[in-house]
């Protein structure tokens, strides 16, 4: 039997259990500092072995920061949903040693879609990025197994 949870617990646990299995976030030393229904907040130190030819933080590493905190708001509710479409704009760079926040929220959520943006900051709170990601729900499918009572 599964524990009856409130909106904010079940966003914790599903935060829990989908980073013990998100290899890629935890690869690149990304903490989810913040979880809610339909928000997250994940953080990123930019490290010597994510900068680009520029020295500069790689476009990439900061799409997978903003598509990570994407994810965890996304799933919030523990049903299992998956990104149908990305967009994002770099503003500024990010350094080595910044620690970059990516902020998501939801901002519309119907049936089966879902929009959701993304602010991408640096520690002096410089706009970085700014990400919009469209989700796609799977009915009925929990996005993680949660443990019974």
């Amino acid at each position: 039997m599964t524990p009856t949870l409130d909106p904010q617990q079940l966003a914790e646990q599903v935060r829990a259990l989908m980073l013990e299995n998100d290899r890629a976030t935890r690869a690149l030393g990304m903490q989810v500092t913040a979880i809610g229904p339909g928000r997250a907040t994940v953080t990123m130190t930019v490290r010597a072995d994510m900068l680009n030819g520029h020295a500069t933080c790689h476009g990439g590493m900061i799409t997978t920061l903003a598509d990570s905190a994407f994810a965890f708001a996304c799933n919030a509710g523990n049903e299992l949903t998956v990104a149908s479409g990305v967009t994002i704009d770099f503003v500024a760079p990010g350094r080595e040693g910044d620690v970059l926040t990516a902020q998501a929220r939801e901002v519309q959520q119907a049936g089966r879609t879902g929009v959701y943006d993304v602010d991408v900051h640096n520690q002096r709170g410089e706009l970085v990025a700014v990400f919009r990601g469209r989700s796609y729900r799977m009915k009925g499918k929990p996005a993680v197994d949660l443990p019974s009572a």
